[in-house]
């Protein structure tokens, strides 16, 4: 069992509140009445667990949870080579570059794409 609790009836979204994207995304699940627990990274960090989960519930690897075209990995990371380790510790200290918004809800989990894309789950 993982660290991150999920439910059937409530979709749990992991953003960045700065995201355009996500604003728009939990805009739309609002609008349609859906109940959403809201996650900000930025106020509330991952812990290296729940990024491994989230990787997981994705069928990802952590390195591909990272944005690689955010202007903070080119400029710091662009050229290193990064143990899955690395990876986690680079999220946790700029979790602007995690790739996002995730929507959970029960078993499913979804990398939104497209604010409309909330409705797959």
């Amino acid at each position: 069992m993982g660290e991150i609790a999920t439910s059937d009836r409530l979709i749990t979204l992991y953003f960045h509140s700065k995201s355009v994207r996500a604003k728009q995304t939990l805009a739309y699940a609002k609008a349609e009445g859906w109940p959403v627990q809201e996650i900000d990274m930025l106020k509330t960090p991952l812990t290296g667990t729940q990024i491994v989960e989230l990787a997981g519930r994705l069928n990802l690897k952590v390195k591909d949870l990272v944005n690689q075209d955010h202007p903070v990995y080119n400029r710091l990371y662009q050229h290193a080579d990064l143990s899955t380790d690395d990876w986690i510790k680079m999220i946790r200290r700029h979790p602007e570059i995690m790739k996002q918004p995730i929507a959970l809800r029960g078993h499913r989990t979804i990398l939104v794409e497209t604010p409309t894309d909330i409705v797959k789950i």
